[in-house]
């Protein structure tokens, strides 16, 4: 029996954290399309009205696990890394080769944010603080056009399912930081 003043309910304070988990395997295994309240809430194996008593919406959701998924993205590389270029081909080498099914569920979750505007700002943190980490070493324009060839680039690994070249990586980041304020790598 549930005790009194709970109206029935168990106290479950990671309820809420086994949902956003469980959307995120739901989207790992099926894909945005197959994420519903229903397939989340039978994932975390908690009751339908949990799902949609911690998120009222689909996007709700999925800005959650966005969220969750920022997180553990490529982290903010080393600007201070004399081969910037290097630093960054090698930070991009390690998102893409370490869990192949994490970037596609990562890059998933942030493409959603193209039919779903709800998800945009989160979509942009990422990219943003990367930006802002790298505006510390060179202009924002050129921090800017790192991010973009680093986002094309793993774009371009996830959908040709091709190995990442991480020496022709490093040689892309190298031009763009060319034309950018500075010597290349500098």
């Amino acid at each position: 029996m549930a005790p009194a003043g709970t109206g029935g309910r168990r106290y479950d304070p990671e309820r809420r954290q086994r949902i956003i988990d469980a959307a995120i395997r739901v989207v790992g295994a099926k894909g945005i399309a197959g994420l519903s309240h229903r397939s989340v809430a039978a994932e975390a194996d908690v009751p339908l009205g949990s799902t949609t008593y911690h998120f009222k919406t689909l996007d709700d959701l999925l800005v959650a696990a966005l969220r969750q998924a920022n997180e553990g993205f490529v982290p903010v590389p080393d600007v201070d890394d004399p081969d910037l270029a290097g630093a960054l081909a090698r930070l991009l080498g390690q998102f893409l080769t370490a869990d192949r099914a994490r970037a596609e569920l990562e890059y998933e979750l942030y493409l959603a944010a193209l039919r779903r505007p709800a998800l945009r700002p989160v979509a942009a943190e990422w990219s943003e603080s990367v930006s802002a980490a790298l505006a510390r070493r060179v202009d924002p324009q050129t921090a800017r056009a790192l991010v973009a060839v680093m986002d094309g680039i793993s774009l371009q690994v996830l959908l040709t399912d091709t190995e990442y070249d991480e020496p022709c990586a490093r040689e892309i980041l190298t031009r763009v930081l060319a034309g950018g304020s500075g010597p290349a790598g500098v």
